[in-house]
């Protein structure tokens, strides 16, 4: 824990100078974020297969190309997204002139979580540095090899713009105690409400990047094998131990049977008759969780799959039938299996979301545009996909987030620079002619009138009045 007061105090110190202000500096930063993973990928992706088993296609895929093509677009538009932006004057201030900047918060912190260990810790990151300000970075001790690799990596390529704390919950306390300009956190509710309390003292601002139980709906009108074969992907991808994973199918009880045995043929198709022999299928990230999803799978009806390995922590991809109560419906699951909830129709199932805290990621298998239309109108969630799971974490121009239990604020693209910078107010008007004169005290007749005219109350003298302050 010694080492924590002192990196946070070289960012500090590396901000106050004034070095991460220009945009070459941001650009650069972003560059060698890039080229770090570009020439260290080898390495990135050994240490995600040491830690959750990732195969190197994955692992490109959703970790390392995920944060390259992040930090490219910032790259790209950073310079445009940065200019100032004009601001209508209106009468009563004229003549003048307005316009915001985003303007650098100072020092943030970034703790990052154990399940996409590179992404979710750099992908902030590439935002931080692209607002010009320096950063301290929290890797997951849950995930050692990639942990010790950032540790290794980003002071050589990134020189005192981001600091690296490696540890558990006494260096992350030790971290919350400092003061920090904004902190961004990306794991669980419990964890969440002690980042949240401990910025309170400091009321740094906080973007929390949540979780919970993220359906999806399937109805008779959609491709049934495709949809199967999209939701055992998103599902069952990084084991599924993924924030956006679909959590729960909902679906009548005639569209339920045909799916089950889709998704069954789906999940052979992506990771063969035996997903411990296979290569791309990942594996749980420490006993502790393996401990927790056995019980969910055993508290529950197993309609496929259920094999499992405690000494590699393979768990196989589980489909389930819940009962009413099984704990596997009481949280997020977290883990490779995936319930089948039988409702009557849309209506049931939309009523069940609402029911529920507010998913991070909702999900529409569905042709029909009544409800397409009546998912997107009745329900609250992070996000609203039709026909495809996970895939909106893709898209760079959309702001990745949550709303109510599953998460405040967002990021990606331009929302990352926005949630890392403060949108300053400027206003420049000049001391001659000072037309501030017409609404100085001591106060007259005439004043109240033109008063009346600039409040909006009145209508005769405001186009005089513009031409005078035009003519001036």
């Amino acid at each position: 824990m010694h080492t924590v007061a002192p990196a946070v105090a070289r960012a500090r110190e590396l901000y106050n100078s004034g070095t991460t202000r220009p945009l070459a500096w941001r650009l650069e930063q972003l560059r060698s974020l890039r080229r770090m993973l570009a020439e260290r990928r080898t390495e990135f992706a050994e240490a995600l297969e040491s830690d959750l088993g990732k195969h190197a296609t994955e692992s490109l895929l959703t970790e390392i190309g995920f944060v390259t093509a992040e930090a490219a677009h910032l790259e790209k538009n950073l310079e445009g997204w940065l200019r100032p932006r004009p601001v209508p004057v209106p009468l009563a201030v004229q003549p003048a002139k307005a316009w915001t900047e985003l303007t650098p918060l100072g020092v943030v912190l970034v703790i990052g979580p154990w399940n996409y260990p590179l992404q979710l810790l750099l992908a902030p990151l590439a935002g931080a540095l692209a607002a010009g300000n320096t950063a301290v970075l929290k890797p997951s001790e849950h995930a050692p090899a990639t942990s010790a690799a950032l540790a290794r990596w980003i002071p050589e390529y990134l020189g005192g713009a981001a600091e690296v704390v490696q540890g558990g919950i006494p260096e992350t306390t030790a971290l919350l105690e400092q003061q920090f300009d904004h902190i961004f956190f990306t794991g669980g509710e419990a964890a969440a409400k002690v980042v949240l309390r401990a910025a309170a003292e400091h009321l740094t601002p906080v973007t929390l990047e949540l979780g919970g139980k993220s359906p999806a709906y399937v109805d008779s009108t959609t491709d049934l094998a495709r949809a199967a074969k999209r939701l055992a992907w998103g599902r069952f991808m990084n084991a599924g131990q993924t924030c956006v994973a679909p959590d729960y199918i909902l679906a009548t009880e005639d569209v339920l049977v045909p799916l089950e045995r889709e998704l069954v043929k789906a999940i052979g198709e992506l990771f063969g008759a035996d997903s411990a022999r296979s290569g791309s299928y990942g594996r749980i990230v420490d006993d502790r969780h393996f401990a927790r999803i056995a019980a969910l799978a055993d508290g529950s009806t197993v309609v496929h799959g259920g094999g499992r390995d405690a000494a590699s922590r393979h768990f196989a991809p589980t489909l389930l039938r819940p009962a009413p109560g099984d704990a596997v419906m009481g949280e997020e699951i977290f883990g490779p299996l995936l319930p089948l909830v039988p409702v009557a129709g849309r209506d049931e199932a939309i009523q069940m979301i609402n029911d529920g805290a507010k998913p991070l990621a909702l999900y529409v298998f569905s042709n029909d545009a009544g409800t397409r239309k009546a998912f997107a109108e009745e329900t609250s969630s992070g996000a609203l996909c039709f026909d495809v799971p996970a895939a909106h974490l893709m898209v760079p121009g959309l702001p990745f987030g949550g709303v109510g239990g599953s998460g405040m604020g967002a990021y990606h693209g331009e929302h990352s620079l926005r949630t890392f910078s403060h949108e300053r107010s400027t206003l420049a008007k000049p001391t001659r002619p000072d037309t501030l004169e017409l609404i100085y005290p001591p106060y007259s007749p005439a004043k109240h009138r033109i008063a009346t005219v600039l409040s909006g109350m009145g209508t005769g003298l405001r186009a005089r009045l513009g031409n005078v302050f035009r003519r001036r």
